[in-house]
Formats: C-alpha cells, structure tokens, sequence
C-alpha cells in the first residue's frame, strides 16, 4: 500500500513517536522512508542542529532505502512557511504517507499558535499520519 514514507521530525518526543511508528509501517509494506528537519534560521548554528537532528533519527532507523534531507523555511512565515518547505519535499519526492508528531494544543494556544501538523493535513496529497504526544 505505502511504497514512500516520509517523516517530519523536529527532535521531540512525539517526533520520535511519528518516527517509531513510520518505520515499523515501512517494514510492514517495504516501503523507502524520508526523514525532512526543516530550519528556520539560515546560520551554522540552524543548519548544526538540524543536521544533529536527521543523524540522531537516521541512527535509529535500520533502512536501506533510507534518504535524509534538511529544509529551509523562511523566518517571516513562521510555521507556515515551515508547513509549506515540508508538503513541497513530499510533493517533489512523491511520498503517499507523511508522519508527523502534533503538539496537541489547546484552546487559545491553538488559535493564535496553530500547528504545523495541522497545516500539513491541507496541504499535502499524501495520506497524513498524526501522532499525539503521550499522556503522563
């Protein structure tokens, strides 16, 4: 069914959570995964920890067919620009399931804050995998 599994990833827990869980999917159906971090700052500190990030997660997973990429998204857009640098790398790399971890915000936090999660679920063709942070 999944032949392209990407994951986005931002060094939380629920990130790893979405990890976890789209690898185990991939093994099921033998699927290529993709691991994107997307930066917002452009120094060598950014693009350090973002690195950082994709090495940890690709340390985790024990894939062949195993591609990391680190995005760029503009500053001024905040977490749309990061929600639009992520649907154009599924788009462009032809992923058909993309797992992400959700922040699980509430009320006032949500509205004025808002999600990258839940942008991708708008923008993105593939099927979308959330994953919410675990309770305790």
């Amino acid at each position: 069914m999944y032949k392209k599994i990407m994951i986005a990833i931002d060094g939380s827990n629920t990130a790893q959570r979405a990890l976890e869980e789209a690898v185990n999917i991939a093994n099921n159906y033998n699927a290529a995964l993709h691991i994107v971090h997307c930066v917002t700052g452009d120094t060598e500190t950014d693009k350090s920890t973002g690195s950082q990030i994709l090495e940890q997660a690709k340390s985790y997973v024990d894939a062949a067919n195993l591609e990391t990429s680190l995005l760029q998204a503009d500053a001024v857009y905040g977490l749309t620009g990061i929600a639009d640098s992520i649907a154009a790398a599924a788009s462009d790399w032809g992923a058909d399931l993309l797992a992400v971890g959700t922040s699980n915000r509430r009320g006032l936090e949500r509205l004025y804050i808002g999600s990258v999660a839940e942008q991708l679920i708008s923008k993105v063709d593939a099927s979308v995998l959330l994953i919410r942070p675990q309770k305790g």
